[in-house]
């Protein structure tokens, strides 16, 4: 675990992944002032919990914040007892998010004008590496702002890239998503149709694993295939909004997308089927529904 100065941080999203990043800086050494809409979800981790957005920012120097969408971190940056309602001089807002690219200089923006600083910095990963401190963290904003989190993200992420031009952080997270997306997808669909010619699932996945479906996928989510446990890391539903921010960005660059429509659609039906709230592994099951 890397040496860092323990500090006090505030957090704001307790969803699947900011419970377990939360949860890692604590075991880290560092101390927490949290708030999330449904308070509830704060239980089991051993920080303050604030009544509000604001007083997390006034009771803390570096604020992460990890929500579903971009809707949401405006909400929590602007809404009455907002980030944006505290001093924000001096300190560091460190989004977690993945948001659309069209936000992020929106967001910048709203922060410099209260005093403080904000980073995009997305992250590479779900809930398991993020308990490990194994995430891979892009960050994009004020170098200043890197300098000072940077010691601290060293404790959930095992890679940093300093993107430092606004908006590159959250464009290469889309980017990667696409991969992410299609070799699930694509692994989901493999086991599916090897099931159908009489092979076990174990021994279709162990011929994947040293053939072409490997990679990080399948070894992050092969005993989620093997046992069809389907207990949410990463929701088919977030995968879908960040392929639709895809294709945004596509449109704005006048470029044409083509695997990534067809991924997205895959995952637009699990919505129809009703398990978009499931890990996006799930996927699975539209495949072998046929």
């Amino acid at each position: 675990m890397p040496e860092v100065k323990t500090m006090h941080l505030g957090f704001i999203g307790l969803g699947h992944l900011g419970k377990a990043i939360a949860g890692r800086l604590l075991d880290c050494g560092h101390t927490l002032t949290v708030w999330n809409r449904t308070p509830a979800k704060a239980e089991g981790l051993q920080g303050e919990v604030a009544p509000s957005p604001r007083l997390v920012a006034e009771k803390a120097e570096i604020i992460f914040v990890c929500m579903f969408d971009s809707a949401a971190v405006h909400a929590i940056l602007s809404q009455e007892g907002g980030l944006l309602s505290a001093d924000l001089a001096g300190k560091v807002i460190v989004d977690l998010s993945t948001n659309h690219f069209k936000e992020v200089p929106h967001f910048h923006a709203l922060c410099a004008k209260a005093g403080g600083i904000y980073l995009e910095a997305p992250v590479l990963g779900s809930v398991v590496p993020a308990s490990q401190g194994a995430l891979t963290v892009l960050v994009s904003g004020k170098e200043a702002g890197y300098d000072k989190v940077r010691p601290v993200l060293e404790n959930i992420g095992k890679n940093l890239f300093f993107l430092k031009v606004p908006g590159l952080a959250t464009k290469m997270k889309l980017i990667n998503n696409l991969t992410l997306g299609s070799f699930m997808a694509t692994i989901a669909e493999a086991l599916s149709l090897g099931e159908t010619i009489g092979m076990q699932k174990e021994e279709i996945l162990d011929i994947l694993s040293v053939g072409g479906g490997n990679s990080l996928v399948l070894n992050a989510k092969r005993n989620k295939l093997l046992q069809e446990d389907f207990s949410t890391h990463f929701s088919s539903a977030l995968i879908y909004k960040d392929l639709h921010c895809l294709q945004d960005l596509a449109y704005e660059e006048k470029t044409s997308l083509f695997t990534a429509a067809v991924v997205k659609e895959l995952y637009g039906r699990t919505f129809e089927e009703g398990i978009d709230q499931e890990d996006f592994s799930a996927i699975y099951k539209l495949f072998k529904k046929g």
